[in-house]
């Protein structure tokens, strides 16, 4: 699933491509997600401008010159690719044309990325935003959720993902099993700093590690959350707990509040 520091890098290099670009035509393949007509979308885009690409908690939003704002949601597999002339990509959910620009696919096999007219907007902040503070976690932590669960939260924190909540939490050193409320003062200080510089720096990585990239995930950096590694920076051993589909990476460095 491409996580806050992918989608942060895919927008930044999607709007050196296309901003300013015209989208002549969007063709929308799998409509099963769609929550607006395919009529209205097409009068809401067709024919106008990109002004801005950017990331937008987990979602990437194509904002127009008549302010309409397109919305793609990745979800656990969802990928872009340019196309010259015709689209062979398989699994294709949607097809954006421009003037003078190559074409853009967004693709997923399971079927599940979609696309959205004006998305609502959700009042949580961004990961990345100011106003997720040593403050507003101390307030939000006050319950008695895992830790892990509380970042993975999106009505909590938007675009926190299951990889680099792990990472965050070994950097600040806080077990994805503590419970939240019992966390300290200055672990909590501490965890508001890993937020920031964690999702920073692997943004910065897979910039350096791919320049261009607008698709696919680049793990191999990561310290934790990565199956190629056993043990951490620091030497410990990493642990792997799987419940559901999820894998939680961690380490016995990190303390467990309970």
């Amino acid at each position: 699933m491409p996580e806050l520091p992918d989608l942060q890098i895919f927008s930044k290099n999607l709007h050196l491509a296309l901003a300013g670009k015209k989208l002549q035509r969007i063709k929308i393949i799998n409509k099963s997600k769609l929550k607006s007509s395919l009529q209205k979308i097409k009068k809401a885009v067709e024919g106008n401008r990109i002004k801005k690409i950017y990331r937008e908690g987990k979602e990437i939003h194509f904002l127009f010159a008549n302010n309409n704002v397109l919305g793609f949601h990745m979800m656990l597999r969802g990928r872009l690719h340019y196309f010259d002339e015709n689209n062979s990509h398989k699994y294709t959910i949607v097809e954006l044309y421009f003037n003078e620009a190559p074409g853009l696919a967004l693709t997923d096999y399971q079927g599940n990325a979609n696309v959205t007219l004006n998305p609502i907007m959700k009042d949580s902040p961004d990961a990345l935003s100011k106003e997720v503070n040593y403050k507003f976690l101390k307030e939000k932590l006050g319950r008695k959720a895992t830790i892990k669960n509380v970042l993975l939260d999106q009505d909590v924190i938007r675009g926190i993902g299951n990889a680099y909540a792990d990472e965050i939490l070994w950097n600040a050193r806080i077990s994805p099993f503590s419970i939240s409320a019992k966390i300290p003062s200055a672990k909590v200080k501490a965890l508001a700093r890993s937020i920031k510089s964690v999702l920073a720096q692997a943004a910065k990585k897979i910039d350096r590690a791919e320049p261009g990239i607008i698709g696919g995930e680049i793990r191999d950096f990561l310290d934790i959350h990565n199956s190629r590694k056993k043990k951490s920076p620091a030497g410990a051993t990493i642990r792997v707990s799987t419940s559901g589909s999820r894998k939680t990476y961690y380490t016995n460095e990190q303390e467990l509040y309970k």
